[in-house]
């Protein structure tokens, strides 16, 4: 065993599992998030490291959104040609779906990627003003 594969558990020593940018739901690869709730808005946060925003898919159906990516392919060149003594590090496909809150303007959703982390801002309809009905007689 050489002295790079003793470092991982050397990490998780010293940082807890907890470092890891993904959680595993029924065995599928899924990125972590946050969702932060604010006065006027909803903000999901998404570390996604080693990607760029051309590798993201964010998609909105009724009150669905699903922000997926596909797994990048090696071709068999760089196969050859590239030599690991040690390959942790993988460019998984992931697909994570959340369900809006019925507040959420869909019209306004916008997003972007700065330094590995996705995010994603959902503002919130305006809340309508009571309104005063007239009795008619």
């Amino acid at each position: 065993m050489n002295e790079l594969s003793t470092f991982n558990s050397l990490f998780n020593d010293l940082f807890g599992a907890d470092y890891s940018p993904a959680v595993y739901r029924n065995g599928c690869y899924a990125p972590k998030v946050d969702i932060k709730e604010e006065k006027n808005a909803y903000t999901l946060e998404m570390e996604l490291p080693g990607k760029c925003e051309k590798d993201v898919n964010i998609e909105l159906d009724h009150d669905n959104l699903t922000i997926s990516s596909v797994e990048e392919k090696e071709t068999n060149e760089k196969k050859e040609k590239d030599k690991f003594i040690l390959k942790e590090r993988t460019c998984r496909a992931f697909s994570r779906r959340f369900i809006l809150p019925s507040d959420v303007d869909s019209e306004s959703i916008t997003a972007n990627f700065k330094n590995g982390v996705l995010t994603v801002n959902l503002q919130k309809k305006p809340v309508a003003a009571p309104k005063k009905i007239a009795i008619s007689a």
